[in-house]
């Protein structure tokens, strides 16, 4: 843990080949957002995520980043995209600027392998989720590939899976290529 995207890297982030493998929208619809739900995208980067979703919902969409460098690529693509409920805020995966059971639907993409305090990160996302909430944390699974973080940087589905357990929320594996796994975590329903 604790090894960080380079923001000089941006352009993989938005790129052709990352559409094809993770469409946004596809990936999206396990989110399953509402047309007046708050959402949190944590760990946005560029917003490759954040402007589909703000074009889901008639709400709030938070891009939550620890770069500045990333919120700056959020804001000029939202600005271009005419897109006006992103609101940016800077701030860590173990402690976010946002007020609890402030979100309906939380997006977590590429970012817990990289945390401090996993186990933190995961309390602090339950903590702004509504009670009848999701989230979907989108992870590399730990195997080898021609892209993306080295082998030793990555969180396996086992591990993300037994964290989840330990906090007691269910939770669904969904396979979403042969390097990405997601968890849509419902935080209704009690493990």
């Amino acid at each position: 843990m604790g090894h960080r995207f380079d923001p000089a890297h941006v352009d993989r982030l938005l790129s052709a080949e990352r559409m094809k493998l993770l469409p946004p929208d596809e990936t999206l619809q396990l989110l399953d957002v509402r047309e007046t739900d708050d959402v949190a995208d944590i760990g946005c980067g560029p917003g490759y995520f954040s402007l589909p979703l703000a074009a889901k919902t008639k709400g709030s969409v938070y891009c939550v980043d620890l770069s500045s460098v990333m919120l700056s690529y959020v804001q000029k693509r939202a600005a271009e995209a005419n897109c006006q409920n992103v609101t940016t805020v800077e701030s860590p995966a173990e402690s976010i600027a946002l007020p609890d059971h402030s979100v309906d639907r939380i997006l977590c993409s590429f970012v817990l392998h990289e945390v401090d305090d996993l186990s933190q990160s995961l309390k602090e996302f339950i903590r702004i989720l509504k009670p009848s909430g999701k989230m979907l944390l989108i992870e590399w699974e730990k195997k080898e590939s021609e892209f993306g973080p080295p082998i030793h940087h990555r969180l396996s589905s086992a591990s993300l899976g037994a964290a989840l357990t330990e906090l007691n929320v269910s939770h669904q594996l969904h396979h979403l290529n042969p390097v990405h796994y997601g968890f849509l975590v419902d935080s209704s329903v009690v493990a």
